[in-house]
Formats: C-alpha cells, sequence, structure tokens
C-alpha cells in the first residue's frame, strides 16, 4: 500500500499557478441601473446591513452577513416577490480566506428577474437553514453538508444525501482528491469483506483511464471477449486481437492513419 500524504494544504501548493487561465472579471453595473432592481435593493437596505451589491448578466447580486441570511430570503419572498428559490450551493474559499462562500439563487416569477444573495461562513462556522421559507433546501442544505462539509443549524434531517454516512471527508472541496483518498480506496473492501481481507483483495482502482483486461465483468478482456454472463469455467475462448487501423487508411497514395505493425509497437508495462 502507498503511502499516505497529507492533502489538507493541496490548495497551497499549486505547481503550475502561471499556466491557470485567469477568467476576465464580468462588467458590473450599479444597481440604479434597474428600477426593479433598484427597488429591491432599497427595501433590503431598510432590514440587513448589505455589504455590497451590483447587477452582473441582469442578476442582482448582494453580499450580506451570514447571520442575516433568513431576514434577507424571508423579505425578498414575502415583500419583493422573489418566490422560487433555484439554487442553494457553496463554494470552497478556504485557501483564499478559510471559509466558504454560501451562494442562495432567486427568481421573481411575477417580476422575471433573477438575484443572488451570498454571503460568507469561516470554515468551522454554521449557517441557519432556510428550510421553513423554501422547501427545496432541504435536500440543498444536505448536499452542501456532503460534499462540502458546511454545517446547517436546524435543518430537520441533518446527515449525508449523497456519500455513505460513514464516508471520510467531502468531495467537492478543492483539497479532496479527484479520485478519491486512501480511505475511499478501502472503503468497499473495508465494507464488504472487512479490513482483514485488505491483503487478499487489495485497493479499489479508481483511477478512471485504467483499463484492466481482466476486469471482472470482462469489459476489456482483449483476446478474450465473451458475452456477459458467459460461462468460462473451462477457460476463456481466444479472440484474434484485431485493430481498426490494421490497414491503415489511404487517400488516394497517402496514409493518412499508417497501417499497424505489432512489431514496431512498444508496450508499456505501467503508466508513466
Amino acid at each position: 500500500m502507498r503511502k499516505y500524504t497529507p492533502k489538507d494544504d493541496v490548495q497551497k501548493k499549486s505547481y503550475y499557478n502561471d499556466r491557470f487561465y485567469v477568467t476576465p472579471q464580468l462588467a458590473r453595473q450599479t444597481v440604479y441601473s434597474d428600477s426593479t432592481f433598484s427597488s429591491d435593493y432599497l427595501s433590503l437596505k431598510n432590514v440587513v446591513d448589505i455589504k455590497d451589491a451590483f447587477i452582473e448578466l441582469d442578476h442582482l447580486v448582494l453580499y450580506v452577513d451570514s447571520k442575516d441570511n433568513i431576514a434577507t430570503i424571508k423579505h425578498l419572498k414575502e415583500i419583493r416577490a422573489y418566490d422560487f428559490m433555484m439554487e442553494l450551493t457553496a463554494i470552497d474559499l478556504i485557501a483564499q480566506k478559510g471559509g466558504f462562500e454560501i451562494v442562495y439563487e432567486m427568481l421573481s416569477t411575477t417580476k422575471h428577474k433573477r438575484l443572488r444573495v451570498k454571503c460568507f461562513i469561516k470554515e468551522d462556522q454554521a449557517i441557519e437553514s432556510v428550510n421553513p421559507l423554501f422547501r427545496m433546501a432541504d435536500f440543498s442544505e444536505r448536499e452542501m453538508y456532503d460534499m462540502y462539509g458546511v454545517k446547517v443549524n436546524n435543518h430537520p434531517y441533518m446527515k449525508r444525501i449523497l456519500m455513505p454516512d460513514d464516508w471520510h471527508d467531502h468531495p467537492l472541496r478543492k483539497s479532496y482528491p479527484m479520485i478519491g483518498d486512501e480511505a475511499a480506496q478501502w472503503y468497499e473492501v473495508d465494507t464488504i469483506f472487512g479490513k482483514e481481507a485488505r491483503e487478499i483483495v487489495g485497493p479499489e482502482i479508481r483511477d478512471t483511464a485504467v483499463v484492466d483486461r481482466y476486469d471482472t465483468k470482462r469489459f476489456a478482456r482483449l483476446g478474450h471477449e465473451v458475452p456477459y454472463g458467459t460461462d468460462i469455467s473451462e477457460g476463456e475462448p481466444d479472440t484474434p486481437i484485431r485493430y481498426q487501423e490494421e490497414g491503415g487508411i489511404k487517400i488516394g497514395n497517402y496514409h493518412i492513419i499508417t497501417p499497424y505493425d505489432e512489431i514496431e509497437t512498444t508496450q508499456l508495462e505501467e503508466r508513466r
């Protein structure tokens, strides 16, 4: 088994910062450039403290304090006619700010307007559930907890919704490895057979790029393909390995794909 390396600070150790594409910031307009959004903003401003507000891509974006999320959503729903919560999620900003940005996307079906409410919480801080105001928040807040580890107070059933209850860590955090951590590699073996079977079964192969010719479902048994469910207790029949490029592809006198030559082909014993 490979040595486990802590991945808590993965975001701080990016090796290719100079190669990342930085998306240009979108144009922002003042809230007073739209009469409807202007009225919404001024109305809400009398109820909660608005840290920032602007219009971006025809959305009114409002930044409020996390403790005011219920008062904000309630006012927008009951007074400003934003009667539909379209989305509720979190953004992992642990490396940059030490916490999460919580995002509420709302729609007014009468005014045909959308707005986005945002607030920030620290990594170990909880936020109040908006489930009493919008029932869609039930699943969304559970998913936010499951995937990011964001704790939601006063939720009626705060438990994981996608991952098993005993799953280690939260898969949508940026520090979570793309193919899972050590606990993920052993989860099914430990759950089904027990830890004592680790040496016999081996870790789960979680790299989606791996093709195993001895796949237990026979999806990739090159040279031994048989229909699913075929009895192979007496051995697997040989199937000649053929390649689409065996004869090459030729246009006129020019090969756009050269003929396949097994002798000149190098087969890697292991991935680089």
